[in-house]
């Protein structure tokens, strides 16, 4: 199957190509790669020594360091699963100024703190605490997404456009129905929770780390063993039927991995609306191809890069850790408007 396809895209490649125009000369993808990989060695290294001044060796020392590694690891987690999430949410809706927060992950996860909060009081967000929440929370973003998908995206009249529109619609619903039980909050209670409704790396727990590994790691063997079907997804609807390709099982299929990517993100730290967007714009501005066995190991190596070193400059030398999401947030939506006056809806 795999070679079939791969067979199918090269040929639609070479026919739409046109031979009279010189082909721009581009960058090696090993380069932009060793780049990446260098700077994320650099910051990694970075955030685990700087500003460490206890002797190297001691018990301070190495509390410290295994600190620390907690959020490197929280960062990898996280940079994975937006990076190669939303890339392979821009293949199966085949537009790339999309995001998958259009359908409404970042609203129901605040809907849900919200409703800890309004039900059970501010200290109900403490004392549930831990895996089981975490897990609960990502289950329900996976089930909720699922049966959506599963009902739009559905029978001869299944249309990705009106799936995308109606998470927008459940987005703002979920949005308004937590803004209505946040003003129903006394003041302390909202502060409490406001805190919680921002992406805050340093939030994570050494206990998350494990399920969320081996949750991208399925995740990731599962898009890259079906990375030349993503090819010929990214080629159209009916480009991908002409070549074999059962294209509303594979984008269903996509759209609820990137689910589960988005879910674990979400859950760990909290919302990140625009980080996945700049990491999959910079990786299709760097590589030379537009293949997934290039694009996705460049995508989860440039997340990782730039997240650790927003955290480290942030954290080691402005010393305001806790506003990461908010720089990043502001910097991607200003990309994103960029991106969409110069490029236009595609």
């Amino acid at each position: 199957m795999a070679e079939t396809v791969s067979e199918g895209v090269a040929a639609h490649t070479d026919t739409a190509t046109d031979t009279s125009r010189p082909t721009p000369r581009r960058v090696p993808t090993w380069v932009p790669a060793a780049v990446a990989g260098a700077l994320t060695l650099l910051f990694a290294a970075g955030i685990l020594l700087w500003d460490n001044r206890l002797p190297v060796g001691s018990a301070g020392h190495r509390t410290i360091v295994q600190m620390r590694l907690v959020s490197i690891g929280t960062i990898v987690v996280v940079a994975f699963c937006q990076g190669v999430g939303t890339l392979a949410f821009h293949t199966a809706t085949a537009n790339r100024i999309l995001t998958p927060s259009i359908l409404g992950f970042d609203a129901l996860y605040r809907v849900i703190q919200t409703a800890l909060v309004f039900f059970l009081g501010a200290g109900a967000l403490a004392a549930t605490d831990g895996l089981g929440k975490v897990a609960l929370q990502s289950l329900l973003m996976v089930l909720v997404a699922t049966l959506l998908y599963g009902w739009l995206f559905s029978g001869r009249k299944a249309n990705l456009h009106v799936l995308l529109l109606v998470g927008v619609v459940l987005g703002m619903g979920f949005g308004s129905l937590s803004t209505f039980m946040q003003r129903l909050l006394t003041p302390s209670e909202f502060d409490i929770l406001s805190a919680r409704l921002f992406g805050n790396i340093s939030v994570s727990n050494v206990a998350y780390l494990p399920w969320a590994f081996g949750v991208c790691l399925v995740v990731g063997l599962v898009l890259w063993r079906r990375r030349h079907v993503l090819d010929v997804l990214a080629l159209g609807r009916e480009t991908s039927t002409n070549l074999g390709v059962r294209y509303q099982r594979e984008v269903l299929l996509v759209l609820v991995l990137v689910a589960v990517l988005i879910s674990v993100s979400t859950s760990l730290v909290g919302p990140m609306t625009f980080f996945g967007f700049v990491v999959a714009t910079l990786t299709y501005q760097v590589l030379a191809s537009n293949e997934h066995s290039r694009m996705l190991p460049m995508v989860a190596l440039l997340a990782t890069a730039v997240l650790l070193g927003a955290y480290f400059v942030l954290r080691h030398v402005f010393y305001a850790g806790g506003m990461i999401s908010v720089i990043i947030e502001l910097v991607g939506g200003l990309v994103f408007l960029v991106h969409l006056l110069r490029k236009g809806l595609r």
